[in-house]
């Protein structure tokens, strides 16, 4: 999730209600923390000695649950080699224990702008598995192998000891301080995506501020360069390690598909509401790449995007059916932050197998079967989480504007109401009555994508609940 960060505590009560309504934990239980620290004490011994290899880390400066550490080579024929460390949580974690059996009940860790409930104790995550540069660590290695095209291929596997050289940090990392070959191997995985006709999304991330007359206001923290790059390697790791169990006839994967129709036609109403000029004939996966996250319409659009498509699932590898991620266009895998999501672990642990030429163990094969339920859960509860921190993010922004209008364009009519985008704010909110008639016509004769004017009744950050009435007649 691209949390909403609220430095200065601005929401505090509505995020203690989003915390209680969700059931997010707080701490852990005794017998998991206790096996933490026992796990946490286990000396590697079952790594290869890397400690030699260049590795460095790449994320947000605050972070501390560090899940890759990379070194990049050239390789032969104009290849790079990516060698990509990745926590080894299953040398802490055994099928079964205390720490798999709470981490099954929690999926992921969840982000809120207050803080995390992480998916294992920080005594792991962020200590003895996480990848900081404070010791030696133990991992498992991917070597990935970016032709010029961008074309991957998983070259090796295998546990090894590693010793980061350096926590580099988004916001302030100088190219210098990165190996070479880390800009060119995410100018090959963007060339690689465009030729494939993918399309992704990374849209801006929100944060809460107060605007000069002390009222709430919504900004947005632009995806970063270095943000980038750094997940075109793990897109890197991730694609090479989805063929690896392709070929195998194994494996976990991480499906989505393309947004139904329904949706499109209601992403161009939201474009109208931003005056974005979309050509009737460009495809949405197009339309997309055209997108400046700086421009606050525009990012605001691209969180558009981001929601309405159908999401994506795990599903385990099935004879009768090619996994594919849509917006990917190539079957995908997730193994590259097992500190924070589950399934990574196990796609981790089969890789390690195949790539030594043995099969994936019973145990991660049963694993692949529960991990779609889990996962689900997991990520339903989290997206629901989100919303409900944008929903309180855009009632906090209006608290004060009670009474005040609004330009806005229906992006869609429901059976008790419209549904609507404020043409000046990144706000989507709802009208009530109306209802349907035929031809998806409002009984009020509103149709999807007419400019109304609506006045703002009522704003109740804490209940994250806005409340519009309108007030004009509809123009097209």
């Amino acid at each position: 999730m691209k949390a909403l960060r609220d430095p200065q505590h601005l929401l505090r009560d509505g995020l203690r209600a989003i915390r209680d309504q969700f059931r997010v934990p707080d701490g852990f239980p005794p017998e998991v923390l206790a096996a933490a620290e026992a796990a946490a004490a286990r000396a590697p011994d079952a790594h290869r000695d890397l400690t030699a290899m260049p590795f460095v880390t790449l994320d947000p400066a605050s972070a501390t649950d560090l899940d890759q550490a990379f070194a990049i080579e050239r390789g032969n024929g104009g290849d790079w080699l990516l060698h990509y460390a990745i926590a080894d949580v299953a040398w802490f974690v055994a099928d079964g224990d205390a720490l798999d059996s709470e981490a099954r009940g929690r999926g992921t860790t969840t982000y809120l702008p207050d803080g995390k409930a992480s998916l294992y104790p920080p005594v792991l995550s962020e200590g003895a598995a996480s990848l900081l540069p404070d010791g030696d660590r133990p991992a498992v290695v991917l070597t990935v192998r970016i032709a010029p095209d961008g074309k991957v291929r998983l070259d090796g596997a295998e546990r090894a000891l590693i010793r980061s050289r350096a926590k580099l940090a988004y916001e302030t990392v100088r190219d210098d301080e990165l190996p070479d070959g880390f800009a060119e191997i995410a100018r090959r995985m963007d060339a690689a995506a465009d030729a494939r006709g993918a399309a992704r999304v990374d849209p801006p991330e929100q944060v809460v501020e107060r605007d000069e007359a002390g009222r709430f206001a919504l900004a947005f923290r632009p995806y970063l360069p270095s943000e980038a790059r750094n997940a075109a390697l793990s897109l890197a790791a991730n694609l090479a390690v989805a063929d690896a169990m392709l070929a195998a006839r194994t494996g976990l994967f991480r499906v989505m598909p393309p947004p139904p129709a329904k949706a499109e036609e209601r992403l161009r109403r939201t474009a109208q509401a931003f005056a974005l000029a979309w050509p009737a004939a460009m495809p949405l996966a197009q339309f997309e790449k055209r997108l400046d996250p700086v421009n606050p319409r525009e990012a605001a659009f691209m969180m558009a995007i981001r929601r309405a498509g159908n999401g994506a699932a795990y599903e385990p590898w099935r004879a009768d059916e090619m996994p594919w991620h849509a917006a990917l266009a190539a079957p995908y895998a997730h193994c590259t932050a097992p500190l924070r999501r589950l399934a990574d672990r196990h796609v981790l642990r089969c890789v390690l197998a195949l790539a030594n030429g043995q099969p994936a163990p019973d145990a991660v094969t049963e694993a692949f079967s529960a991990m779609p339920k889990i996962m689900a859960r997991a990520g339903s509860r989290d997206g629901q989480i989100e919303r409900a921190v944008i929903d309180l993010a855009e009632a906090a922004l209006l608290a004060n504007s009670t009474g005040d209008t609004f330009r806005a364009v229906v992006t869609d009519v429901e059976k008790d109401g419209l549904r609507i985008q404020l043409r000046d704010l990144p706000v989507v909110a709802r009208v009530d009555g109306g209802g349907v008639e035929s031809g998806g016509v409002a009984s009020d004769g509103a149709l999807p994508g007419d400019r109304i004017t609506v006045r703002l009744e009522s704003a109740e950050p804490v209940q994250r609940r806005l409340v519009f009435a309108r007030v004009a007649e509809s123009r097209r």
